[in-house]
């Protein structure tokens, strides 16, 4: 089997009226994502997805289009799309970082490899270690009115943890923490994530003022960069700390745990470059003896799909503990799938047909192309 192309389309999708999201980096209303068809000589096709957003990776939906065709598919044509490690050394070779828009190249190239063997993704990194994965629903830094009324959607729902977006100011901060504390009660957990958004003073003080709530675990409290200092900070909290911008690559997954900089290490293929990129973090922290969680960044279906697969065969992303965000498609208009995941309330379970188990919805994708 050899790549014929591999063909980028650019789509923007809305995330649902009431369900976008805020944090310290800002709102998310829409999606400017790019799906990734991988074309072969033998008539499969391997389907990969970049979430993109400028302010965390520094990639655009044209930047990425631009990326694929004129550099990745020339570049990877001809060759066998199950040789997954060869491409992707080819990949870094080309381009340094875009990490989303390689990953989206590589998701595809492991949907083809499992196509090809007859088997689901999950199967080729080892087989299950779960069959469900738990899951949060995550509150936008919004005020406290809205803050709960939403919270109190997700536990209509039959959400079983709650992730509260924090950083933009920590008086409100912990207001909304404390009001959605009051009404979820003491059995459901509740994380929360300052995505960059305190410094180290703020960031002691807050959390410690967040102890009494019963806090689950702070997400990246600080920004990335200072491993000492994420260390220091998880000193002075009995909280669990979990590093999510801090790694995005291998170096960085060895540079925080070296330094004991955390608890947890938030892991998704999009942010890691790919399904591999992923693997290797993981053996890092299991390595280092601390676990991981599965992040997001409101992927829609084939995203969430290569998250599953993960998360269902890798005995070191601890979901039972840290339930994971593998949550993007509820907050869409579309998932861009034939048949939706099924995405809790309260947990998730892994697609089973081969590859990552998921058909492209044509219609869907002629609706929300960008044109």
């Amino acid at each position: 089997m050899r790549i014929t192309r591999i063909e980028p389309i650019p789509i923007l999708v809305p995330l649902k009226a009431g369900l976008t999201t805020k944090t310290a980096h800002g709102e998310h209303i829409d999606s400017p994502y790019v799906i990734v068809r991988v074309h072969t000589d033998e008539g499969l096709v391997g389907l990969g997805e970049a979430t993109l957003a400028p302010r965390w990776s520094g990639e655009t939906s044209p930047g990425c289009v631009a990326a694929i065709r004129d550099l990745i598919s020339p570049a990877l044509t001809g060759q066998d799309p199950t040789q997954i490690n060869v491409l992707r050394t080819r990949m870094d070779r080309l381009i340094r970082h875009n990490p989303f828009t390689k990953a989206a190249v590589e998701m595809a190239l492991w949907d083809l490899a499992g196509k090809a063997a007859g088997v689901p993704v999950y199967q080729l990194l080892g087989g299950k270690v779960r069959e469900a994965i738990p899951i949060k629903l995550v509150v936008g830094a919004f005020d406290t009115p809205k803050a709960v009324a939403l919270a109190e959607k997700f536990l209509t729902w039959g959400v079983r943890c709650i992730k509260v977006k924090v950083g933009l100011n920590p008086a409100a901060d912990l207001e909304r923490v404390q009001a959605i504390r009051e009404l979820a009660g003491p059995d459901i957990p509740i994380g929360v994530d300052a995505n960059c958004g305190y410094n180290a003073a703020s960031a002691r003080q807050t959390l410690r003022r967040l102890h009494p709530f019963n806090i689950l675990f702070a997400e990246q409290p600080i920004p990335p960069g200072d491993p000492c200092a994420l260390a220091r900070l998880r000193q002075a909290t009995d909280i669990p700390i979990m590093a999510d911008e801090s790694v995005f690559t291998l170096t960085d997954a060895y540079h925080i745990v070296t330094a004991a900089a955390a608890d947890v290490l938030s892991v998704y293929p999009g942010k890691n470059g790919g399904i591999a990129g992923t693997l290797e973090i993981a053996c890092v922290a299991r390595a280092a003896g601390i676990v991981c969680s599965v992040g997001s960044n409101l992927e829609l279906g084939i995203g969430s799909a290569a998250m599953l697969h993960l998360a269902t065969a890798l005995p070191v992303i601890d979901s039972e503990t840290f339930p994971a965000d593998i949550i993007g498609p509820l907050y869409h208009e579309a998932d861009m799938i034939r048949q939706p995941l099924a995405l809790g309330p309260e947990a998730a379970r892994c697609p089973e047909g081969p590859g990552l188990g998921v058909e492209l919805d044509e219609d869907q994708l002629e609706r929300w192309r960008e044109k």
